[in-house]
């Protein structure tokens, strides 16, 4: 569970990962951050790597994944609140052998994120690469195989993590599927925050993209 100045909702979080029957162990990847996201994530029972400094989500999830000792490792964004025991949805079907990676469908919600740019330029590179298309190519909840992160060599840097999983897993043989959960969690807005935060996720994509186009080549 990667998380940056989650203090509002990662207690939360990490009770209701924990609240999951199979999971052993929620591992908190503190990515530098000003608040008490570390202190109240460890109050709520998780265990915290404390980065000393900002490493971007797919260098994250990389401490985290070193750390994990798990065969089947689950993924889940750190604003997630209690919406995190959907995370079961996602265990259930890797579990049973009927996937090799699960990545979690969010409800459809009204305008009030951003103009779909980045999603739509990951939707279209992951066709490309890989002849196959996801509703939610960027969702970070995710229950996937150790083993497929160890062939892939764990997460692509930054934003791009997700992308670089998808399109690696594929490539490998390894089975892909979309499963809907009933999770929330915070959007970006437009507004400058949102429009800086939505123009490093559209580069760190195309980066991870470009890197596997030169692959395939």
């Amino acid at each position: 569970m990667p998380a940056l100045n989650e203090e509002a909702r990662i207690e939360a979080s990490v009770s209701a990962a924990l609240a999951i029957p199979q999971v052993d162990e929620v591992i908190v990847i503190d990515d530098g951050s000003v608040d008490e996201t570390g202190d109240l994530a460890a109050k709520a029972g998780a265990e915290v790597i404390r980065l000393q400094r900002n490493l971007g989500k797919g260098g994250a999830l990389n401490a985290g994944l070193r750390r994990a000792r798990g065969d089947v490792i689950l993924t889940l964004d750190a604003d997630l609140g209690v919406s995190a025991l959907e995370g079961a949805k996602l265990l259930a079907p890797v579990l049973a052998g009927q996937a090799h990676m699960t990545v979690g469908v969010f409800p459809r919600l009204g305008k009030g994120g951003g103009f779909g740019l980045a999603k739509g330029l990951a939707k279209r590179g992951i066709l490309l690469l890989t002849g196959q298309q996801l509703r939610e190519p960027l969702s970070g909840q995710r229950c996937l195989l150790r083993e497929i992160l160890d062939r892939c060599n764990g997460f692509a840097a930054g934003f791009g993590a997700e992308v670089g999983l998808t399109i690696d897993a594929l490539r490998l043989g390894y089975r892909v599927l979309e499963v809907e959960v009933n999770m929330d969690h915070a959007r970006t807005g437009r507004n400058l925050t949102g429009f800086r935060h939505r123009g490093r996720q559209f580069w760190h994509i195309f980066l991870a993209l470009a890197a596997r186009v030169g692959d395939r080549m």
